[in-house]
Order: structure tokens, then C-alpha cells, then sequence
């Protein structure tokens, strides 16, 4: 796991990790909790968490898509598409970032 704080790509992977984790946090466990318990605590503090990861999420698709001279009608459209569709980070990491992170042998 270490490996992946060593490139921009690696931590990429890691954004669209986090950022997908944080939205089945507050999918699955902030709203219930705020519509069935009236508490809207963990959405007030999960939201803001959200959005940020989201942010750096596409600035960081961005960077990594210039530094690696992506085009982007062919890769950083879908990457950055993948974090409007819910849960898509996890799809984009599994089918196109971590065969473009494997060493190339």
C-alpha cells in the first residue's frame, strides 16, 4: 500500500478510494440516520468531508492527466467522469488507473 504515496497516479487511487468510501458513509449510514433517527449531525459532518475529497479528487485527476499527457478524449473525460457516478472511482481505479499505475515490464 505504501507504494502508492510514491506517484501521482498512486495517489489518485487513493482519492477515488476515499472519496468513494466517503460517499457510502453518507449514503448508507449519514442520511438514514437523519431521515429515520431526525439526526442530521453525520451528514453535517460527512457532507463537508465529501465535498472536499470530491475536489481534490478532480483537481488531482487533472494534474495526474497533464503530467502524464493523457488526452483526454480518450482517458481524463473518464476519470473524471467516474466521480459524478456514484461510486464510479472504484470502477475507473479497477479498469483503467491501476493497469496505467502497474510497472511496465
Amino acid at each position: 500500500m505504501t507504494h502508492l504515496f510514491k506517484t501521482n497516479i498512486g495517489r489518485l487511487r487513493i482519492l477515488g478510494f476515499l472519496e468513494g468510501l466517503s460517499l457510502l458513509a453518507l449514503v448508507f449510514i449519514a442520511v438514514p440516520l437523519k431521515y429515520f433517527s431526525q439526526d442530521p449531525s453525520l451528514v453535517k459532518a460527512m457532507g463537508p468531508i465529501h465535498g472536499g475529497l470530491f475536489l481534490l479528487f478532480i483537481f488531482n485527476a487533472l494534474s495526474v492527466g497533464v503530467e502524464q499527457q493523457w488526452k483526454f478524449k480518450e482517458t481524463t473525460w473518464k476519470v473524471l467522469l467516474a466521480c459524478f457516478i456514484p461510486f464510479g472511482t472504484f470502477y475507473i481505479d479497477r479498469q483503467l488507473l491501476a493497469k496505467i499505475a502497474a510497472p511496465k515490464q
